[in-house]
């Protein structure tokens, strides 16, 4: 197995001085060196072919007993030295000091064909940063990182990515639900790849402890290796960082609220300075359209991380970044105004996402009040919001308010909910888009190609990630596999998955893993 090892974190920034692998506030370093646990009995459950050819290996690579220890932490590459990253961050509002990668390990960097990954391992083992646990991950949990990761880079979204899924061969205890009830439960491990691991936490805990030059040497390593189109200087340079970081996390949410994505905990330290989705807990896709959902039992009273409240949330957490870039530029001005920015840019670039999902193009229509009335109108009944935006593509011109209802209906939970009042509604939602659609140039064949490469068939619904479990729970690991295979193309029409192509079933509505997920999910 030949990888092409080009570390720039490691190298490039200072280390933890202390080489001890013990729970600890580490100061003056942007990481500590760390071994990962070796494992009773690891396996490879399933790889990722794109990952592998990203990283300039191949699919005998990936059979090799090389492989499997590498990528489980079971032994460690040539001339590499794996690490934890040392990071702050704001946990569901309020700040919580140190954290850092209490169970994520930096195993290497890998150039290859123009682009730099940088490789971890989740759930290898603890590390200083590991407070009271324990550092590793479950198959649950596993399961359901690896997935997502993959499924929302092929819907187009922003994200770290995962080279492989691993059994450890170890039982790992775990509290699902934080209730009292622990159990045992097979543990697994996670490789995830992405041109940096990075988020707003690296550079809170720097600025939180004064460590200003420190603080320094990060930013201009970020921009150097991440954001090289910056070449200006001074506070400029600073500026022109958090400018690129701002648009980029508004892209990325703006990507989660048009496929119906909740992260469900989005505090600082999951927020990527490259824009990435980055740490797969409690998330979820809405089953029904329903803008204060969270998937997130921890959420569950003020629903802070709602799906309504991603927007406002990825803002806030840009707050705090300026607030930690504030000693590189010593102005506050310039930093407010650019947060002054987000909403109107947040706005355009969502009104423009929503035009691309109900298969208008941009003209002088004011579109806010069709967008505004059918948001509304969805939440009026239980509406599946996958099923609904596909279905649409397949209203015409020429249909009537009730003919257009008529092709949409499956998306409706329950019909007897469909009163008359809930009817007038659509009906008039209806007729408004049936006027707009008379201003559209474009065939109705033309338009909903259109609104079908924006509008995701299939997505990972919970249920489905838990029917995934289950089945690897019992040994049975095929399931994996079909939802992978399914999710490498969630805009095509795939008739012999079309089972997968339905609402929520009654069962999962209140099942713990598809309704209610912790942080340990």
């Amino acid at each position: 197995m030949k990888l092409d090892i080009h570390n720039t974190f490691s190298t490039l920034l200072p280390a933890d001085k202390n080489l001890e692998n013990s729970r600890r506030q580490v100061l003056d370093a942007c990481f500590s060196y760390v071994t990962p646990k070796k494992t009773t009995h690891p396996e490879l459950l399933h790889v990722s072919e794109a990952m592998l050819t990203e990283l300039g290996l191949t699919k005998e690579d990936a059979a090799t007993n090389e492989f499997l220890h590498v990528f489980t932490g079971n032994s460690v590459f040539t001339n590499t030295h794996p690490y934890a990253m040392c990071y702050g961050g704001h946990q569901f509002g309020n700040w919580a000091g140190q954290l850092g990668d209490g169970r994520a390990i930096n195993l290497f960097e890998v150039a290859y064909n123009n682009k730099q990954w940088a490789v971890q391992l989740k759930g290898a083992g603890e590390t200083p940063y590991s407070r009271s646990a324990d550092g590793l991950a479950v198959l649950r949990s596993s399961i359901r990182e690896y997935l997502c990761s993959e499924a929302m880079h092929y819907l187009g979204v922003p994200t770290t990515r995962a080279l492989s899924l691993s059994l450890s061969g170890d039982q790992v205890l775990r509290d699902i639900l934080y209730n009292g009830n622990p159990a045992y439960e097979k543990g697994a491990i996670v490789c995830r790849v992405a041109p940096n691991f990075i988020r707003f936490g690296n550079f809170e805990i720097l600025a939180a402890r004064k460590n200003y030059a420190t603080l320094k040497q990060l930013a201009d390593y970020t921009i150097a290796h991440f954001y090289p189109e910056i070449t200006s200087s001074g506070k400029e340079k600073y500026l022109a960082f958090f400018t690129e970081v701002r648009n980029k996390t508004i892209d990325m949410i703006i990507h989660w609220q048009r496929i119906g994505f909740v992260h469900g905990v989005m505090n600082t330290d999951n927020m990527s300075i490259s824009g990435l989705t980055i740490d797969y807990g409690p998330y979820g896709w809405l089953e029904g359209y329903d803008w204060n959902w969270t998937p997130n039992t921890t959420d569950a009273q003020h629903k802070r991380y709602r799906y309504g409240n991603q927007a406002y949330i990825g803002l806030w957490n840009l707050f705090q970044l300026a607030n930690a870039l504030y000693p590189l530029i010593e102005e506050a001005t310039p930093l407010q105004s650019l947060l002054e920015e987000y909403n109107s840019i947040y706005e355009q670039k969502y009104i423009a996402m929503m035009q691309q999902k109900l298969g208008l193009e941009p003209n002088n229509s004011n579109d806010n009040e069709l967008t505004g009335r059918l948001e509304e109108t969805l939440q009026l009944i239980e509406t599946d919001m996958t099923i609904f935006f596909r279905k649409l593509a397949h209203v015409t011109k020429k249909d009537t308010a009730i003919t257009a209802i008529e092709k949409i209906n499956d998306a409706f939970y329950n019909l007897t909910e469909y009163t008359e009042e809930i009817q007038e509604h659509w009906k008039n939602w209806f007729t408004l888009y049936s006027n707009r659609l008379q201003e559209e140039k474009r065939s109705d064949a033309e338009r909903a190609t259109a609104m079908n490469k924006v509008n995701p068939k299939y997505v990972l619904r919970n249920y489905m990630a838990q029917l995934a479990i289950n089945k690897a729970n019992e040994g049975d690991y095929s399931l994996i596999d079909e939802l992978y295979q399914l999710l490498k193309q969630p805009y095509s029409e795939q008739p012999a998955y079309q089972h997968w192509f339905a609402k929520r079933p009654e069962w999962a509505r209140h099942k713990v893993g598809c309704s209610m997920l912790s942080c340990s999910s």
